[in-house]
C-alpha cells in the first residue's frame, strides 16, 4: 500500500537577487504574481493535492513568508465592521491553520539539496512533495494534484517534466529516459545541467517533485555538484534502480517565475485567465500594442 503524500517543503530561503530592488526588503516569494503572491500560489496549488502540513525552509528577512499565513485579528475585526464579507472570504484564504505550518533555516545557500535535507526532521520517514514557488504552472488540474493522483497509481519517485530546446539543457535536470508513453517516462539517469551537446534528452524536471524519505540518506552525504552547491538531482540519480522513478508531463503551461521576462509573462497570462478581469486585460493589451 502506497503512504499519502500529507506533507509538503517549500525551499524559500533565496535571495531574489534577480529582482533587486524589488526584493531589497521582501522575499522574493511575495511578489504579486497578479492578486496573490507567489508562495500563496504554491501553497494553494499543494492544498488542492491534499498536503496537511507545510514545511517552509526560510531564511533570514523571510518572516514576512509566516506573517502572510498567520491571522491578522485588527485587520479581520475592522473588515467585519464594515461588513466586507468577500474580503473576509479572502483574508481566510490565506490562513494555514496552527500546527501546520512549520518553519526551519537554511542559514547557508549551499543548494536544493541542501535545502531540502534541511527539513528531514520535519517529513520524517514518509513520502513528501517539493514545490518551488518560482515555479508556477496554469492549468484547470493544479499540477501537484495531477501529480499526486500518478503516484497513487504508480507509486515510487516522480518529477514534473516538460521539453525545454536543446539549447537550454543546461539550465536544467534532464532526464535520461529508458521508455516513455508520451505522459509517462522512466528514468534511467539523472543530469544536473548537462551542455546541449551531451544531454542525454530534452525532457527537463520542472519545481514539482514526489520523493521517498530514502532520499534523506543521499542527501547526508552532502556531496557537491554543478555549481559548488548540493544538487538534488544528484542525490534522486543514486537512488535510480533501487527505487522506480518517473517523470511526468503535466496538463498546463509552467511559467519560470525566478526569471523578469518570465514573471511579466506569468502575469499576463494568469491576468487573462481570471474570470474577473480577463476582458479587461485583453482590451489593455489591445491598446498597448
Amino acid at each position: 500500500m502506497k503512504s499519502p503524500i500529507r506533507k509538503a517543503v517549500f525551499p524559500v530561503a533565496g535571495l531574489g537577487t534577480r529582482f533587486l530592488p524589488a526584493t531589497k526588503a521582501m522575499p522574493k516569494e511575495m511578489l504579486t504574481l497578479v492578486d496573490r503572491p507567489l508562495i500563496q500560489h504554491a501553497v494553494d496549488e499543494a492544498r488542492a493535492a491534499g498536503i496537511e502540513e507545510f514545511i517552509f525552509v526560510t531564511s533570514r528577512g523571510k518572516s514576512a513568508l509566516e506573517d502572510h499565513f498567520d491571522s491578522n485579528h485588527d485587520l479581520k475585526r475592522t473588515l467585519e465592521a464594515r461588513k466586507k464579507t468577500q474580503a473576509l472570504e479572502i483574508l481566510k484564504s490565506t490562513e494555514i491553520e496552527s500546527g501546520q505550518l512549520l518553519v526551519t533555516r537554511q542559514r547557508d545557500p549551499l543548494g536544493l539539496g541542501h535545502a531540502v535535507w534541511c527539513a528531514r526532521h520535519l517529513v520524517g520517514n514518509e513520502p513528501f512533495a517539493i514545490l518551488l514557488p518560482d515555479d508556477v504552472v496554469l492549468a484547470k488540474t493544479p499540477c501537484l494534484k495531477q501529480m499526486v493522483e500518478t503516484y497513487n497509481k504508480i507509486g515510487g519517485n516522480l518529477v514534473a517534466v516538460v521539453d525545454v530546446p536543446r539549447e537550454q539543457t543546461s539550465r536544467y535536470g534532464i532526464l535520461d529516459v529508458a521508455k516513455d508513453d508520451g505522459k509517462l517516462a522512466e528514468i534511467k539517469g539523472l543530469v544536473e545541467k548537462p551542455e546541449p551537446a551531451k544531454a542525454p534528452s530534452t525532457l527537463s524536471i520542472i519545481g514539482r517533485y514526489i520523493l521517498q524519505p530514502e532520499i534523506f540518506k543521499e542527501l547526508d552525504a552532502k556531496q557537491v555538484g554543478t555549481g559548488g552547491e548540493i544538487q538534488i538531482t544528484d542525490s534522486m540519480a543514486r537512488l535510480i534502480g533501487k527505487q522506480p522513478f518517473h517523470g511526468m508531463r503535466f496538463e498546463g503551461t509552467r511559467y519560470d517565475c525566478g526569471d523578469k521576462l518570465g514573471f511579466l509573462e506569468a502575469n499576463v497570462a494568469f491576468a487573462l485567465a481570471n474570470p474577473e478581469i480577463g476582458s479587461q486585460v485583453r482590451t489593455a493589451l489591445q491598446k498597448l500594442l
